[in-house]
């Protein structure tokens, strides 16, 4: 059996990165395929020429030919839209629909056993596009916003108290967006509950500065939307399943009365494997975050609602 096989559909700042990531660590050889003439293949090139200077013998190519990307074991969807200044999530809706829409269609055609992770904001109805594109069960359709969320989560939680990154623990529910649910409770700092390290009101701060993430970076940069972070993150939902972890990852998933919603895609802890998602974890909720939940999983509603009208 030859080396595993990864696409990155979309070769801006997030797909081009999430594909150095997969290279550089020897974990799959890949496919970067945009739409724009020589942009995959320029990037692909430069990429590969850093392999001996890296030290690893996975192949990179770019192309604009789906043809290229078939019996991929992962497709990963990050084109579309970045967010710009000023641009609500939801003014992407329409213009990323249609185009996660065409790339997800040609490439399940490609790689019918595939196992698709969406990047593509807005996350959680992008989600909904690629599983009716794909025809692809629900195991096999995730999206990456959990795993980005809670190292942003942990990330303020190690400046706020001095403590190394690794020892944090955070947990994010819910929609990628401004509705997200930081849960204090279950995130930890070498297993103690944040809540019993930091006040209310701290936690409160850092749980908004969570929620913002994602703009707050938009804000700074001025001219794009945030990638070392978000490659980071789909690098590790692909490295649990190419390797079978069994990782325990927030991911956005299509839930089945799990938290008590059903047939929406919304963030919750998932059992990542070769098999995809394998199970979701579900844990009890006090009526506050149960209610926070349903805020947030509100939300992604209408933005579904909102994408069945304009289609």
């Amino acid at each position: 059996m030859g080396r595993r096989k990864v696409t990155v559909i979309g070769a801006g700042n997030v797909g081009a990165t999430t594909a150095q990531r997969i290279a550089e660590a020897g974990l799959a050889n890949v496919v970067l395929i945009d739409i724009v003439e020589g942009l995959p293949q320029g990037k692909g090139l430069d990429l590969a020429e850093a392999a001996p200077v890296v030290g690893h013998d996975a192949r990179i190519v770019g192309t604009n030919d789906y043809a290229d990307t078939a019996g991929s074991d992962i497709v990963v969807v990050t084109s579309g839209l970045a967010r710009q200044p000023g641009m609500s999530r939801d003014d992407l809706l329409a213009k990323n629909a249609g185009i996660v829409r065409s790339v997800v269609t040609a490439a399940a055609a490609a790689s019918p056993d595939a196992i698709l992770i969406v990047v593509t904001n807005p996350l959680d109805a992008m989600c909904h596009v690629a599983l009716d594109a794909s025809g692809f069960p629900r195991e096999r359709v995730l999206g990456m916003a959990g795993v980005l969320d809670s190292a942003r989560f942990r990330t303020f939680i190690a400046e706020e108290l001095g403590v190394s990154v690794e020892d944090t623990h955070a947990f994010v529910l819910g929609g990628h967006g401004d509705t997200m649910v930081p849960l204090a409770r279950y995130s930890t700092v070498a297993g103690i509950p944040i809540t019993e390290l930091l006040p209310p009101e701290r936690i409160q701060a850092l749980s908004e500065r969570t929620a913002n993430g994602g703009a707050e970076v938009v804000a700074l940069l001025k001219t794009g939307s945030a990638f070392y972070a978000p490659a980071a993150a789909v690098f590790e939902m692909v490295e649990a399943i190419l390797l079978d972890r069994k990782r325990v990852l927030p991911c956005a998933v299509l839930l089945r009365g799990e938290y008590g919603n059903r047939d929406l895609f919304v963030g919750a802890p998932v059992v990542l494997g070769a098999a995809g998602m394998e199970r979701v974890i579900e844990i009890p909720l006090t009526a506050d975050e149960q209610a926070a939940f349903d805020r947030s999983a509100g939300s992604v509603r209408e933005l579904v609602d909102k994408l069945a009208s304009l289609v």
